[in-house]
């Protein structure tokens, strides 16, 4: 049987109208298989550059499935170095580490997006890649509007939104994301773009945002609050909001399912007026109306009715039958 070469086989066939727009747009980072709406829930393939990544989250693919995986990459893909990630037990971290693993998983190499070069490696000491495919068309839409114009990217990761802003133009751009290591590549996509015009704070995002925002920042229970990095109330031409699902710090909590509205106001406070701040919730069970709602709700509330609301929509190979994808892009103008 062939059940998992045959579906990703009719997957990557079904790409065949988004293989002329990677060519033409230079890039070779996408998705190959997006397995919960193409055959096997909770199993991926992607490629980025000169890496093929299979990736499992509900169970490991058996050996015969991963010489399927093996026989397609060799069929289609035969220069690309395959990696397996199983992130299928606890917290989604990598568990397989036995003979499926080899060195080259572990090698810095370059992928390119829209014409941009990004660092990407097959396994590092986090769980997800360095660039997130699905967030794509927000990367594009970022760099075809930045022009000679300041931008805030808040939770940036390794500051793939940054770098798509800078190569398209910005006059300024500010990266803030607590981890040192995500930063570090984010200075190294800078580096490889020969990008100049970019800064980086390194700081829980809330205190950060609400300094931009002119907002007190808060003692929780009476607690002293650790150090962080000062600076002064500014407005941007575009805030980018992308937060992780769930978590917790000294300064607050982050939480996309009851919570948005927390992270929601300041950056609204930190965007200027006629500027646009473009929201990201990747949950699932988040209704797309009623989260759309709770946003114009919150600007009403703070003071700064948006003007108009826009959903941006992941590309095809990111399918969803339905056309509500889990992840929910919304470019709101000020």
């Amino acid at each position: 049987m062939n059940e998992l070469k045959n579906l990703i086989s009719q997957a990557w066939q079904n790409r065949s109208d988004l293989k002329a727009q990677w060519h033409e747009e230079k890039t070779d980072c996408y998705r190959i298989f997006h397995g919960t709406n193409e055959g096997l829930p909770g199993t991926t393939v992607d490629r980025y550059g000169p890496l093929l990544i299979l990736q499992t989250f509900h169970q490991p693919v058996s050996e015969d499935e991963l010489t399927q995986v093996r026989e397609f990459a060799s069929e289609e893909f035969p220069d690309l170095h395959l990696v397996y990630n199983d992130r299928s037990k606890g917290n989604s971290r990598i568990q397989n580490t036995d003979d499926n693993v080899s060195e080259m998983d572990s090698i810095p190499m370059e992928g390119h997006e829209l014409g941009i070069k990004y660092q990407v490696q097959g396994r590092h000491q986090g769980q997800d890649p360095w660039l997130f495919l699905d967030l794509r068309a927000g990367r594009r839409y970022v760099k075809s509007i930045s022009e000679g114009k300041t931008v805030l990217n808040l939770f940036s990761y390794t500051c793939g939104i940054r770098i798509a802003a800078a190569v398209g133009g910005a006059k300024r751009v500010v990266n803030v994301d607590f981890a040192e290591s995500s930063l570090a590549v984010g200075i190294e996509n800078a580096r490889l773009n020969d990008l100049k015009q970019v800064e980086f704070i390194q700081s829980d995002v809330f205190p950060a945002i609400k300094q931009f925002a002119n907002m007190p920042i808060s003692i929780r229970r009476g607690k002293k609050l650790p150090k962080y990095p000062k600076h002064g109330p500014e407005q941007f031409d575009i805030v980018f909001l992308d937060p992780p699902r769930w978590a917790k710090s000294a300064f607050g909590i982050v939480d996309l399912i009851r919570d948005y509205q927390s992270l929601f106001k300041p950056s609204l406070l930190a965007t200027k007026k006629g500027g646009q701040l473009i929201c990201c919730n990747n949950v699932a069970q988040v209704d797309r109306d009623e989260w759309i709602e709770s946003l114009k709700r919150c600007a009403i509330k703070t003071g700064h009715p948006l003007k108009s609301i826009e959903m941006l929509i992941p590309d095809a190979d990111f399918p969803s039958p339905n056309g509500n994808s889990p992840l929910k892009v919304a470019i709101c103008q000020l």
